[in-house]
């Protein structure tokens, strides 16, 4: 009686130990700022060998136009996810002047993914919500995810960038998604 009892009580106190242990989770909250530039992206897995993706590989426009959307559905989802101290979305306002500077751009986006995605055999609506999808998942494991989309907010904001082809995304989902660029000739 007394050893499974304590052996409850271990038990419980393990349980209640690992329940107030974050385990270094990542944090979903506003980070400091830096100076602007395009140096935010999450490190990209290599590309398949040559030979294996030609049938199905994307060219230098195609791929331009998938990434400027996975870079406006990225921040979208980082809008969402990363928060001020007090609870606040800490980047509604930056995304709101990302639309608007961009805004002519996303729409001609739109056509062209269209294009892209018939062309491709690819479906608009399950590319976009995976790349939500994608997104959200990095948001509790990434240490940088806040950070990395702010800081691409900031570059894509930057008066120096003219285009939304300027702007990487911060996380390439390409190739998790079979979307490699075409090898070279």
């Amino acid at each position: 009686m007394i050893k499974m009892l304590s052996q409850a009580t271990i038990l419980v106190a393990g349980i209640l130990t690992l329940g107030a242990c974050t385990l270094n989770q990542a944090k979903t909250t506003a980070p400091v700022a830096k100076a602007a530039a395009p140096d935010y992206q999450a490190p990209v897995p290599a590309s398949p060998p040559a030979g294996n993706i030609r049938a199905y590989c994307y060219n230098a426009a195609d791929l331009a136009v998938v990434r400027a959307r996975m870079v406006q559905q990225e921040l979208v989802v980082a809008t969402l996810q990363c928060q001020n101290p007090g609870g606040s979305r800490a980047f509604e306002a930056p995304y709101s002047s990302f639309i608007g500077k961009y805004q002519a751009e996303l729409s001609s986006n739109s056509r062209a993914l269209t294009e892209v995605a018939r062309r491709k055999r690819l479906n608009v609506d399950v590319f976009v919500t995976e790349v939500a999808n994608r997104t959200a998942q990095r948001a509790p494991v990434d240490k940088e995810f806040c950070s990395r989309s702010k800081r691409a907010l900031d570059w894509a904001l930057d008066p120096k960038v003219s285009s939304l082809n300027e702007v990487p995304p911060p996380f390439d989902l390409g190739p998790e998604m079979n979307i490699f660029p075409c090898p070279a000739q």
